[in-house]
Formats: structure tokens, sequence, C-alpha cells
């Protein structure tokens, strides 16, 4: 097989939501970088939205994790999710997103009363050997339509790499 063709995990992305500023805030921080051992970031509002949330008003938290980290969260938020995910959680490139309702459930977590119970969504992001191409600041060009991955092959790699039942 073309070395080229083999798929890998670019990133994954832990994401909360809290609404706004405050102590929800502040224990989302404490849960991902709990989860992951990464710095966590604060994210912002972009505009104002219909819920009358202001601009650059705090409204949640992520990490960002790669590499070989990314494989081993991967493998335990899976099992959180009992090694099954539905085939309407991928999107039409192959990445996919999976919810953990109550983080006690990844292994290796134990419960902190300071934050209580809570879930949080991992966003996984698949890639192939050169798609730096799209992302280069000097001269960026577009993917082949043949070398994008597809939902297919992403359901595919899923079941053999992660040994996940695609439900």
């Amino acid at each position: 097989m073309n070395p080229m063709l083999n798929i890998s995990i670019d990133k994954i992305t832990l994401n909360m939501g809290a609404g706004g500023p405050g102590e929800k805030l502040e224990k989302s921080k404490k849960l991902l970088e709990k989860v992951s051992g990464e710095k966590s970031v604060i994210t912002k509002a972009h505009k104002r939205s219909t819920f009358g949330v202001a601009k650059g008003r705090q409204i949640g938290v992520k990490v960002i994790i790669r590499g070989t980290k990314a494989e081993d969260l991967l493998k335990r938020v899976l099992e959180a999710s009992e090694n099954k995910i539905q085939a309407s959680q991928f999107d039409d490139h192959g990445n996919f997103s999976i919810g953990v309702h109550e983080y006690i459930d990844v292994p290796g977590i134990k419960y902190d009363p300071a934050i209580g119970i809570m879930g949080f969504d991992v966003a996984v992001t698949l890639k192939r050997a050169g798609y730096r191409v799209s992302k280069r600041r000097k001269k960026p060009a577009k993917i082949g339509k043949r070398h994008l991955i597809t939902r297919e092959q992403a359901v595919e790699w899923i079941k053999e790499r992660m040994g996940t039942e695609v439900v």
C-alpha cells in the first residue's frame, strides 16, 4: 500500500462550553487540564449572537492534543463510550466527534468533589501525509480529491486501528 495514504490523528480537541465567565468556567478549565495533562485555553465569543452574548466574553474552554498523547487519550475516551460510535458522528471529511457525559467514565480519572460531575466533547481530526501543503504559509495548495479522507475510510480506520464498533 502507498505510505502516503496512511491515515493518522492530526489532533484531538477537548471542548467544554461554560456559557459565561465564573465558577463553571474555572471548573471546566480544571477538568480539561486533569483529563488531558495539558494547559487549557479559554475561548471567547467572536461576535454578538442571538443569545445576547457580548463579543469577547469568555464562554468556554478547550485543549488541543497532538502526537502519541492524542492516540492514548482517544483510546481512553473510546473506552468511556464502550468502544461504540455512531456512523452519524463522522463528517464528510473523515473527522468525528464523541461526547463524554461524565468525566469519571474515562479510565484513570477519579472523581474530584471540587469539580463535580461534568461532561465534555472530543473532536478528532484525521490527516494523511501531505496535508501540510494546505496549511503552510508560503504557497498553500489544495489537497487532491483522491487524497482526501472520506467518511467510509475514516470508519474503516477506527474499526481497524482502535477496535471500535461503528453502529
